[in-house]
């Protein structure tokens, strides 16, 4: 049976200002995948949650990441200039968690391994892009990490974790 109520449209303010609840509540509609930006600051594996990735380029091939300017984490992964871009599975959503929370050592009880750039890689991860940070831009209170990515790899099997609405999905398809 379908539900064909018309949904009710989020009104925008009569003045143009749009509030920072009302923009993440609309955008909140756009379901966007999660994953664990990692890299080493000297031999201590760094790593951060990010779900705003995007890829931004084929030729030459550049992918994006935004982390909050509040982070403690990006500071200390950008010292490398090497990263990966960890895209989490269905099943990780504690490890979402670990990797969301301040002060503490993330990589507790994580197994990873260097990869080809020196950065860790998530073994359980269901995608990795390799990349070296080309430039960051400012954009209010987060920052816009551009990347050329070096080398990448996914688990064709798997199935990705979502971030909708304020909370983590999992969502099934169909392998293709």
């Amino acid at each position: 049976m379908h539900n064909t109520a018309t949904p009710t449209p989020t009104p925008s303010p009569a003045d143009g200002t749009i509030s920072s609840d009302l923009l993440r509540e609309v955008m909140g509609h756009f379901a966007t995948g999660v994953a664990i930006v990692t890299a080493y600051d000297d031999a201590e594996p760094v790593g951060l949650t990010c779900q705003s990735v995007v890829s931004v380029s084929l030729a030459p091939p550049l992918v994006a990441f935004c982390p909050a300017k509040t982070s403690t984490s990006w500071p200390r992964l950008r010292r490398d200039g090497n990263v990966c871009i960890n895209v989490l599975a269905d099943r990780q959503v504690d490890l979402c968690r670990q990797f969301a929370r301040t002060g503490s050592d993330k990589f507790t009880g994580v197994e990873h391994r260097r990869a080809l750039n020196g950065a860790p890689v998530i073994d359980s991860a269901l995608a990795h892009v390799e990349a070296t940070v080309q430039s960051e831009h400012d954009a209010g209170d987060h920052t816009i990490v551009v990347c050329r990515v070096t080398d990448l790899s996914a688990d064709r099997t798997g199935h990705p974790l979502l971030f909708f609405r304020g909370a983590l999905e999992n969502l099934r398809v169909s392998n293709r």
